[in-house]
């Protein structure tokens, strides 16, 4: 699973990472891996088109929520935290397609839901990349809506 792109284990229920490949869906399986939750849109690179019956067929749960790379909406975290709650207790790979929209995510989820040090939990996200504007002003709004107000001015650089 190393080879996945910008892989990485964020705890020892919850992994991240790029879009992976069908063999890679089928080792994921085999580790023990229960949900896939694919953030990517159905057009993002390397997308494999039938992905949700392919991973339902390995007898794992499939998640899609499309988040667009420009326009990431509340909705999107909403729907992605109560993913999350209903999973809480599976081990889940939550993917996209380079692991950057996720990295904002699991942040957010992290913070918000976990209680996790906000500065802890950006090292996950900087380690994959650089939050660019639209996802700052997103992390932000997203922060103000559940009054979360430590660090939310924060520019992760």
């Amino acid at each position: 699973m190393q080879n996945i792109i910008n892989f990485r284990i964020i705890d020892p229920r919850i992994a991240s990472g790029g879009q992976p490949t069908f063999d890679q869906l089928i080792e994921l399986a085999d580790t023990g891996c229960q949900v896939v939750i694919n953030l990517a849109l159905p057009t993002s690179a390397n997308a494999i088109p039938n992905e949700g019956e392919l991973v339902t067929q390995l007898g794992l749960t499939y998640v899609h929520i499309p988040v667009i790379w420009d326009e990431p909406h509340l909705d999107d975290f909403q729907q992605f935290l109560g993913c999350m709650e209903v999973f809480q207790e599976k081990k889940v790979l939550v993917h996209c397609a380079r692991n950057m929209r996720v990295s904002c995510f699991l942040y957010l989820y992290r913070v918000i839901a976990m209680g996790l040090n906000p500065e802890i939990a950006a090292d996950d996200m900087l380690s994959v990349w650089q939050p660019n504007e639209t996802w700052q002003r997103f992390i932000t709004q997203v922060l103000d809506h559940y009054e979360i107000t430590e660090n939310k001015e924060q520019k992760y650089d």
